[in-house]
């Protein structure tokens, strides 16, 4: 009897938890979804990823297609972050696993 193997190349679920894997990624996103930010006014909202995290998880986003980044020829430079059409289609995903955490997970006390 043949052992079907786990096929990460093709699974839609592996594909896209390469997107979205960062502790930081959704809640980016959900940011986001207040409309266009700024790279200080999105770390002003969240505190606790370092810059660093934020620079490399917003490139991740970026880079497929979850988030469109604007950069400005000015002085100093201005660059503002937004979400694209796929980033705009990933919020009922998100609010819908809001909805199921709710129900299933307790908040630490």
């Amino acid at each position: 009897m043949d052992t079907l193997l786990f096929d990460a190349k093709n699974c839609p679920i592996a594909r896209i938890a390469k997107v979205i894997h960062g502790k930081w990624t959704m809640v980016i996103v959900y940011v986001l979804s207040e409309g266009t930010l700024r790279f200080s006014e999105i770390h002003r909202r969240l505190p606790h990823i370092t810059e660093a995290n934020l620079t490399k998880d917003l490139r991740t986003l970026e880079a497929h297609g979850i988030i469109h980044r604007e950069v400005y020829p000015v002085v100093p430079p201005k660059v503002e972050y937004s979400l694209t059409e796929a980033g705009r289609e990933l919020l009922p995903i998100f609010h819908e696993l809001n909805s199921w955490a709710d129900k299933y997970t307790q908040a630490p006390e």
